[in-house]
């Protein structure tokens, strides 16, 4: 029998049977509460939040107001607290629902980050936010809306009789990602190499051919190499911030050359590709990475390299135990210590214990949603939840990375943790995310007549299969 004779016998027997008026989405009831390890999860990281960004805060004391030394954590709690407020609004929405707002909410993030890269207020040589009733940050909102957009894209696209997903659905993704990266680029590497990494992870776990895989990763060496050769090709306008970029680079080459610590290749790229703006901080910032053979504790702190040496120094402190929650000393000396390096403070006052224990929430909250995904039946909040944890854990994984050492500088916050009221929300959003799947996703395969009713209530273009779905 070929396909058409096929579908024409299965739609006969369709309609012999008999029809009953499917239940909508607001009809279907949570299946289970909030999942407790995720909560588990989001409580811990705000308690450390709260201890650790109080003791980080020494350098913002000095301009408090009224409420002297208190007035950096009121500010941070009253985030928190609004974080919060998020989640247990959105956890009570069902996930479905995510699916009409997630195109609307790109968008709106793509537009502020334009409107940002034209007229965003300068923040470390680069325009990065936008000042209304709160500081807002589209790039925090970018790194949300990437996952949310490949989830809906993969659910959408995947080739249900074969169980895998379509090609042209991975990339339609891959598409969306570097837009993303090419708002982002104006802002640094980190941001754009953290969306790529997103991108991978979740085509990995939603099932894609690792064959389509090589191709898309192939892809995005090609956009990096052009996104690089642009900034050789078209110079930043000439600003202040620019203009002290280029006094550095010329000091820091004579002293290279004059202490023989440089090699041709690094003194290259420091003469012909050091003035090109962000281009420039990037290259000065491998230079330093790169041509580290001298002991940390032998080298001269300066004002090129003050934030990584008070970083190590802060977590050669902490030892194995640390400091004691308070007593660190480095963070009223360390640039950026309340979210750009607030990890090093974390392991000053409690030693590599509880750097570890910091590193052990956020792989069991990927651990968590990986059990969860693995267990829906169908592949949207499969593919929402596993999106949203990947968000996290990744962000997470790159400060750290940053913080001690193993990835050059860049300004990346610690989710959940550093100051930042744009990113603190955004985390918010994604764990609210998480939990409404956790509540309203059916899992398991035995449960069969409540998985038909969710699949009967769902929209037809989210209602596909979870291709990943373990017995």
């Amino acid at each position: 029998m070929d396909a058409g004779a096929y579908n024409q016998a299965e739609s006969e027997v369709k309609a012999t049977q008999p029809q009953s008026v499917p239940e909508g989405v607001d009809d279907l009831k949570p299946v289970g509460k909030g999942d407790p390890y995720i909560w588990g999860v989001y409580i811990l990281l705000v308690i450390v939040s709260i201890v650790e960004l109080y003791s980080a805060s020494s350098r913002e004391v000095a301009s408090s107001g009224m409420l002297g030394v208190f007035a950096p954590i009121v500010r941070h709690m009253g985030t928190l607290l609004l974080g919060f407020i998020c989640i247990l609004l959105l956890q009570r929405v069902h996930y479905s629902k995510f699916a009409k707002w997630i195109p609307p909410f790109a968008l709106v993030s793509a537009l502020l980050m334009l409107y940002v890269i034209f007229f965003g207020e300068i923040v470390n040589g680069a325009r990065r936010s936008i000042n209304l009733f709160i500081t807002i940050q589209p790039s925090e909102m970018i790194k949300l809306a990437t996952p949310l957009c490949i989830a809906l894209v993969l659910a959408r696209t995947q080739n249900r009789r074969n169980r895998e997903l379509q090609t042209p659905g991975v990339w339609v993704s891959v598409t969306i990602v570097v837009g993303f990266c090419a708002l982002l680029i104006t802002q640094g590497l980190t941001n754009t190499l953290l969306l790529m990494s997103i991108s991978l992870a979740m085509l990995v776990i939603g099932g894609s051919r690792w064959k389509t895989l090589g191709k898309v990763l192939l892809f995005y060496l090609v956009v990096a190499a052009v996104f690089g050769l642009i900034y050789i090709l078209i110079p930043s306008p000439a600003d202040a911030s620019n203009t002290r970029q280029d006094e550095k680079l010329r000091q820091t080459v004579a002293e290279l050359i004059e202490e023989g610590k440089a090699t041709p290749t690094q003194i290259y790229l420091l003469e012909h590709f050091g003035d090109k703006g962000r281009m420039g901080t990037w290259v000065m910032r491998y230079i330093r990475y790169s041509s580290d053979s001298i002991p940390k504790y032998e080298q001269e702190i300066t004002s090129e390299n003050a934030q990584e040496m008070y970083a190590y120094m802060a977590q050669a402190r902490g030892g194995v135990i640390g400091a004691g929650p308070g007593n660190s000393r480095e963070t009223s000396r360390l640039p950026l210590a309340f979210s750009d390096y607030i990890y090093s403070i974390i392991v000053e006052e409690t030693g590599l214990v509880g750097g570890a224990f910091v590193l052990f929430l956020y792989l069991l909250l990927l651990g968590r949603a990986s059990s969860i995904a693995s267990q829906c039946s169908r592949a949207f909040p499969a593919l929402l939840v596993i999106g949203m944890a990947v968000t996290v854990v990744m962000q997470a994984l790159f400060h750290i990375a940053i913080v001690a050492g193993v990835f050059p500088v860049s300004g990346q916050p610690l989710p959940l943790i550093s100051k930042g009221g744009c990113s603190i929300l955004m985390i918010s959003v994604a764990f609210g995310i998480m939990l409404s799947v956790s509540r309203y996703a059916v899992r398991g395969r035995d449960k069969k007549s409540e998985i038909r009713r969710e699949k009967n209530a769902l929209p037809e273009d989210i209602s596909g299969d979870n291709l990943t779905m373990i017995d």
